[in-house]
């Protein structure tokens, strides 16, 4: 009886352990955002959509309506135990560019309290162009489903 007590409570403790990290939040990164240390090194006004490909790669959405822009896109999800995921932080990055491809603008924006916030921003025009666009990538949070994209990859 003494072993089989033991047993019982070595499997009671392990499933107490188990029960606990699967409690444990969980952090996944979907999309690209660029380190500020590499658009450092694009200059606006001289750099070119060559130097802002070499210099942080090309990203997976342009501008729809002009083709004249860059976006990067990065959001941050929180999963824990058997809840669905929850979208915690987004950025965009927007580089946009000139009729000739030089960089006019290096813009990077997030969310406040559901509102896009400019976070930084080296600009030659303080025109901000397809700010519509931009206010449709960081204000569809709710409206993803988090648990397809976290299945997907």
């Amino acid at each position: 009886m003494g072993r089989l007590g033991s047993g019982v409570r070595r499997g009671v403790i392990a499933l107490v352990l188990f029960a606990m990290s699967a409690c444990s939040a969980q952090y996944f990164n979907h999309g690209y955002i660029p380190r500020e240390e590499d658009l450092a090194k694009v200059t606006v006004g001289e750099s070119t959509q060559e130097d802002v490909a070499r210099a942080v790669g090309r990203p997976s959405s342009t501008g729809l309506l002009t083709g004249g822009a860059w976006y990067y896109v990065g959001s941050r999800f929180k999963h824990v135990g058997p809840k669905e995921p929850q979208e915690i932080d987004r950025q965009v990055v927007s580089v946009s560019f000139d009729d000739k491809g030089v960089v006019e603008n290096v813009e990077r924006f997030g969310l406040e309290k559901g509102q896009v916030v400019v976070l930084s921003r080296r600009v030659t025009d303080s025109n901000i162009k397809g700010l519509g666009f931009l206010r449709q990538l960081l204000g569809n949070i709710g409206n993803l489903n988090a648990a397809q994209l976290l299945n997907r990859n």
